[in-house]
């Protein structure tokens, strides 16, 4: 008897002892992952050199445009008006919903819907091969996350899975677009949050991904969207990372009046009483007006953005201070009038004409700050991305390593100044109930 005794006692606390599971990289589901983000990265590679390719081809239109006053052509207004009747025919024929979930949603749901991405790409092209003021990136996001998410699902993989998948075709779509697994990373990380184990598995999921893409994309197109934009260097002081501050609450400006523009064409467009696949015609034909008198205003802003850099002693102080507003306006229409496209292009264009117009009038604010201090705190000020938009005009420009430091300061007063305002607005509305 003790000795059975004893055993049963021996038995008891072996197995109260806690099981130790194995690291996750030790099981089938991760490897499995892994391999989809690679499957990923090669299709995300060649969608974008077919997206970006084809866009770019039907956009040859624009070429050659004289960026000064009215240096745009009548013969615009057709081919927008056009281009937005076959938005409103394409948005019927594909059954899209009037409000489709925007970039930043699908990053921070980890979900794009399939059934809706062929609808969104043809919409897509169509608007970018037409001039709206709209980038690429959320179509060649449908097309990765909805690849990744899709395929996925299919084999069964669990809905945790599935989502990490789907955030690896976007990194997958993106690695190629922006050249810069880095860049890629960051955004997709700091917009979806991923929390606990899932952190880690997102992370080298979406490094892969944008690893095998941006090779892929660069052995076939051999370019780069990194140093995309000269500018002069500066020589770093103290006193400019006080500016940095001023020039965040400069962006935080300029993005309050986009967000007012942006709520009142779209419910200008809302209260239209015409059947919803006219008001794509009616924004095509705004914003090609727009177009002929300010060409600069014109497609997702990136080679524009280049003019304005290069050019600005000869565009002049008044055309320097309404293009930026007029680009707003664009994009405002583009968007509520039924294109489709995405934010972060359009709001680059702003951010870096606003710091072009900001060394135009106070000589003494270095170009290279004014200029990657806006390009990154405008759409810095909308995203809570804040290093992914540091990185992206660091690499845009190669300002140097320690002038990155007032770029950051100016994103997050930009951010941080949003936020506030928004929660004073917010408390404002409580006390009124």
């Amino acid at each position: 008897m003790p000795w059975a005794y004893a055993g049963n006692a021996r038995d008891v606390s072996a197995t109260s002892e806690p099981v130790v599971a194995p690291p996750f990289t030790h099981r089938r589901e991760f490897w499995v992952l892994i391999a989809y983000a690679v499957v990923l990265g090669v299709f995300g590679a060649f969608a974008g050199l077919v997206f970006v390719g084809a866009t770019e081809a039907g956009g040859k239109w624009y070429d050659g445009t004289d960026p000064h006053w009215f240096g745009g052509s009548w013969w615009w207004i057709a081919v927008t008006a056009g281009a937005g009747a076959a938005v409103g025919l394409l948005r019927r024929l594909a059954r899209l919903p009037e409000q489709l979930p925007g970039l930043i949603a699908d990053l921070q749901e980890e979900h794009v819907d399939a059934k809706l991405v062929p609808g969104v790409v043809a919409v897509s092209a169509v608007s970018l091969i037409g001039g709206a003021s709209l980038g690429p990136e959320k179509a060649l996001g449908s097309i990765g996350g909805g690849a990744g998410g899709w395929a996925s699902r299919r084999r069964g993989l669990s809905d945790d899975d599935v989502r990490l998948s789907t955030l690896s075709g976007f990194a997958g779509a993106y690695g190629g677009l922006f050249s810069s697994t880095v860049i890629v990373v960051a955004m997709i990380m700091e917009i979806a949050r991923p929390g606990g184990q899932r952190y880690v598995k997102a992370l080298l999921g979406t490094i892969v991904a944008s690893s095998v893409s941006f090779g892929v994309y660069f052995v076939i197109a051999g370019s780069v969207f990194l140093d995309a934009y000269q500018v002069p260097q500066y020589e770093f002081k103290d006193w400019l990372m006080l500016a940095a501050v001023a020039l965040g609450l400069f962006a935080a400006f300029v993005v309050t009046l986009m967000g007012l523009i942006v709520k009142a064409a779209a419910a200008l467009f809302a209260r239209l009483k015409v059947p919803a696949v006219v008001k794509p015609a009616l924004g095509g034909a705004v914003f090609g007006l727009v177009g002929v008198a300010l060409p600069l205003t014109m497609f997702t802003g990136s080679d524009q953005l280049d003019t304005v850099l290069g050019d600005a002693a000869s565009l002049g102080l008044g055309l320097l201070i309404v293009v930026p507003i007029a680009k707003m306006l664009t994009f405002a229409v583009s968007q509520a009038s039924g294109f489709v496209g995405g934010p972060i292009f359009p709001a680059l264009f702003v951010g870096g004409a606003a710091g072009v117009l900001v060394h135009q009038v106070i000589p003494e604010v270095p170009l290279g700050l004014a200029f990657t201090c806006l390009l990154a705190a405008v759409p810095g000020g909308v995203v809570a991305a804040p290093f992914s938009m540091v990185l992206l005009a660091a690499f845009m420009t190669q300002i140097g390593a320690l002038q990155t430091a007032p770029i950051l300061i100016a994103v997050i007063t930009s951010f941080l100044t949003m936020k506030g305002v928004e929660y004073l607005v917010a408390r404002k509305k409580r006390a009124e109930t």
